[in-house]
């Protein structure tokens, strides 16, 4: 559980909500508290959540995660060519991960590799500015249009793969919308005692992930265990969201999944996030 935030001092001479205020005036986040030489986790609370974990103990390692379980990875190789056998093995493939995964890894996706790797180096460059002088991200725009594309082939094969005609999902513009999420996780002095990020699940249709090819850290809720996704260049995670869950009367699964803190860093991720068109 995660403590609460309290306007009480915790003993004679803190005060939390005073060291609150005073990190959120800074609006320069986590990094900065890096940044400015931390070097434990403060006991305070922003307004939303702890960083400090109460179930965590101090240096007790959490457990490792579950052996011998991998995501699936799915070639889309061969997949373009409608009604071909190499496209329906990919549609059984991706059927077989949705419903019992919620994650799959996808290999030889479209999206060229050197776009993803400016993608996230722009995202490093951004984080890494002064706070006064952060702007957009002009490679966004680009990154975005090859997830436009990357968002038009996925429609089809999740449509076949639930059993209806390819333009089904699209026709119904359940992932009209695509907005970015360009993440930046910098090292944590003491990882043992919080998260990178809490165990969630996405209230999306449809997320797709670019991750960090150096850094680890995501993991996945499987049969009870959280499981690994270790980086691989050139690939990206698909993620199925809740209201995939909800329009496919629960045959593809919307799965918790978390990122562990890391003592190296920074570990950085770009999420697109595909919603229904707005009303």
């Amino acid at each position: 559980m995660v403590g609460q935030v309290t306007n009480e001092p915790i003993d004679g001479t803190y005060n939390r909500a005073k060291e609150i205020k005073q990190f959120e005036d800074t609006k320069s986040g986590v990094k900065g508290l890096i940044d400015s030489g931390a070097t434990k986790i403060p006991k305070y609370a922003s307004k939303s959540s702890n960083f400090i974990i109460l179930t965590f103990c101090p240096n007790t390692p959490r457990p490792d995660a579950a052996v011998g379980l991998e995501l699936p990875s799915i070639d889309f190789s061969g997949a373009e060519s409608a009604g071909g056998e190499r496209r329906r093995e990919v549609v059984e493939e991706i059927r077989k991960a949705a419903s019992t995964w919620g994650f799959f890894r996808m290999v030889n996706h479209g999206v060229p590799v050197g776009a993803m790797d400016t993608m996230l180096e722009a995202t490093r460059r951004f984080h890494e500015q002064a706070t006064e002088e952060k702007k957009g991200l002009k490679e966004a725009q680009e990154y975005v249009k090859h997830m436009i594309k990357l968002r038009e082939t996925m429609a089809e094969l999740l449509s076949e793969a639930l059993g209806l005609t390819s333009d089904y999902l699209s026709n119904i513009e359940c992932m009209k919308t695509e907005a970015l999420a360009c993440l930046y996780y910098p090292f944590c002095p003491q990882p043992n005692l919080t998260m990178g990020n809490a165990k969630h699940s996405d209230t999306t249709f449809l997320t797709v992930l670019l991750q960090d090819h150096k850094i680890g850290g995501l993991q996945i809720l499987h049969q009870n265990h959280w499981v690994d996704v270790p980086p691989v260049h050139g690939t990206l995670i698909a993620n199925i969201g809740d209201l995939m869950q909800i329009i496919s009367n629960d045959k593809f699964k919307s799965i918790e999944h978390r990122v562990l803190a890391q003592p190296i860093g920074p570990r950085l991720s770009v999420a697109c996030f595909f919603h229904p068109a707005p009303m």
